[in-house]
């Protein structure tokens, strides 16, 4: 006879008179204050608001000479590199052969005696609306996350991070490649916290499951923190926090939980969060956020590869 091992109940989470130590920070930190459609305040709190960079100034981004070229619109790559070698492009009046070689913010480029003005970044956040693809283009003519945007002219954007069709919430574009392949990696660690609406009541063992991390078929799913959002009445509400970037990784879990996610809405990615923008509408971003993206994305420490000792 196999013995039961009885494991300490979760503890209501709207009780006024017991504090739980165990209290996820979906919980013990939300302010009173806070909307109820949005459990996660005290994320808010802790990202761009209170960011304060630092005294020194950012490292200056270099760009490839061929890049640079290419993004302003006047060859391709390849083709810059073939004009590179014949001589047509100077740098600073000074003529370039060097393959590899990278413009520097301030230095002026010219292509046979004309002035090569650089691509100017741009910096989009969206609150990506259900239906639509967060793609540049759909083969089967969906519609996708471009046609909102479709108002900024002259600027190639690319959506960042995976959101799916039926996925709502914080999206960001940009043409800032360098950026978008920081916080797209997974190295680069990037926050994410979902609201999620089941199909039914989210069971105590499987929320415990999911803490402990489920099987998928490409590997276990770790999460950072799972609960049941506030107030507490209706347990088909939980709050996620992940820092995975697999496809349709939030479903997934559920999934092989036997439950299905009618409703999926992304509140925080990478410190950013749709807090006062309406759904399927946008905002070009502010100073202090790209400024955050940037010191994030660069103060990520890069994994070392395993060293295997010698045989």
């Amino acid at each position: 006879m196999r013995k039961r091992i009885s494991r300490a109940p979760i503890q209501p989470l709207t009780s006024p008179n017991k504090t739980n130590p165990h209290k996820s920070n979906f919980q013990k930190n939300k302010k009173s204050s806070a909307p109820k459609s949005d459990p996660f305040a005290y994320k808010i709190e802790q990202t761009v608001k209170n960011f304060v960079a630092p005294k020194e100034e950012p490292v200056a981004e270099e760009t490839r000479l061929n890049k640079y070229i290419s993004n302003a619109g006047v060859c391709s790559r390849r083709q810059a590199d073939e004009y590179i070698k014949a001589g047509y492009v100077t740098v600073n009046d000074e003529i370039v052969l060097e393959m590899g070689y990278k413009v520097k913010p301030k230095d002026v480029v010219k292509f046979k005696n004309k002035k090569v003005q650089g691509e100017r970044k741009v910096y989009v956040l969206m609150n990506k609306p259900k239906g639509y693809l967060t793609t540049v283009s759909d083969d089967r003519e969906r519609k996708t996350v471009m046609e909102l945007v479709d108002t900024i002219k002259d600027v190639r954007l690319y959506p960042v991070g995976r959101l799916d069709r039926n996925s709502m919430g914080v999206l960001i574009l940009t043409n800032d490649g360098e950026l978008a392949q920081k916080l797209s990696h997974p190295s680069g660690e990037v926050t994410k916290v979902y609201q999620v609406e089941l199909d039914k009541p989210l069971d105590h063992k499987d929320l415990l499951k999911i803490r402990e991390g489920v099987v998928l078929e490409d590997g276990k799913a770790n999460v950072d923190q799972v609960d049941y959002t506030l107030p507490r009445g209706d347990d088909r509400h939980v709050g996620i926090e992940l820092h995975s970037g697999k496809n349709r990784i939030v479903r997934r879990i559920f999934e092989s939980l036997g439950y299905e996610v009618e409703r999926l809405d992304r509140v925080l990615y990478a410190g950013l969060t749709k807090k006062n923008l309406p759904r399927g509408k946008w905002r070009f971003m502010t100073e202090k956020e790209i400024i955050f993206l940037k010191y994030f994305t660069a103060n990520k420490k890069e994994k070392k590869p395993k060293e295997h000792p010698d045989k």
